[in-house]
């Protein structure tokens, strides 16, 4: 039946729009941006942290028999995004001189929302698969989820020199790979849930990797005691964002 599939596929369309939330900051100066930037890298960092510790790897942990599997899958995700990250920085210095005022971070956050992204779609695509009721249920979660995690991501992008409109546009490209996410949930069929399950750990260790090596050491570089406090309260209501989310969903 031809129903679920396009079902799903609007569905992931929505998520994949909720990357533009970013929007609101065109109608700012870019010197007002720039200036408060710490607030929304603070933020990304208790999403990210949130997300991983809350969310990603209890949800791992439940689909193994054992407890070794997830959390070597967890540390094989940190290596991941450190060789990864090396990759960049060494392919950051044969770059024209445009590109090298780009910080690798950007491209890093890039990859690693688009991986989460990609298995935000594949779960939707199976929940529409099994009903089209739970199929909505996982979409509306999926949402209220990105929300926050877009945000962060946008502030990331523009912490890492991209412009407004250009940082919108890479956000809104890495979210669209939920589509594809959806589209393999197609293929995959019932072994889409098991697929899931391995990915899972390894993106939650690579948002840990992000916001411990890349973000926290940024956020270290402001010396006023207001801005720190500032900081702290951010990164801690990125916390309680996905704490809440986890009784909506």
């Amino acid at each position: 039946m031809i129903v679920p599939y396009i079902y799903a596929l609007l569905g992931v369309m929505i998520v994949s729009l909720v990357s533009l939330v970013g929007v609101f900051a065109l109608s700012f100066k870019e010197e007002f941006i720039r200036k408060y930037i710490f607030l929304l890298v603070s933020l990304a960092v208790g999403a990210l942290l949130g997300d991983a510790f809350i969310h990603l790897i209890p949800e791992a942990f439940e689909s193994f028999n054992d407890s070794l599997t997830p959390s070597l899958l967890i540390i094989g995700g940190i290596i991941f995004f450190f060789v990864l990250e090396n990759f960049l920085h060494w392919h950051h210095h044969g770059e024209d001189t445009e590109e090298q005022d780009i910080h690798p971070v950007g491209r890093l956050a890039l990859f690693s929302d688009g991986v989460h992204n990609f298995i935000d779609g594949v779960i939707i695509g199976i929940s529409f698969l099994a009903s089209v009721p739970l199929g909505i249920a996982t979409t509306l979660a999926v949402i209220l989820h990105e929300i926050p995690q877009e945000i962060g991501d946008f502030a990331v992008l523009l912490h890492a020199g991209y412009t407004r409109k250009r940082a919108l546009w890479l956000n809104f490209l890495s979210a669209f790979s939920a589509v594809l996410g959806t589209l393999v949930a197609f293929l995959l069929g019932g072994a889409g849930e098991s697929f899931t399950n391995w990915i899972l750990p390894l993106a939650a260790g690579g948002f840990i990797y992000i916001a411990m090596t890349d973000l926290i050491p940024e956020l270290h570089k402001t010396k006023k005691f207001s801005y720190s406090f500032l900081q702290l309260l951010s990164i801690i209501l990125g916390i309680i964002l996905m704490v809440g989310l986890v009784f909506i969903e």
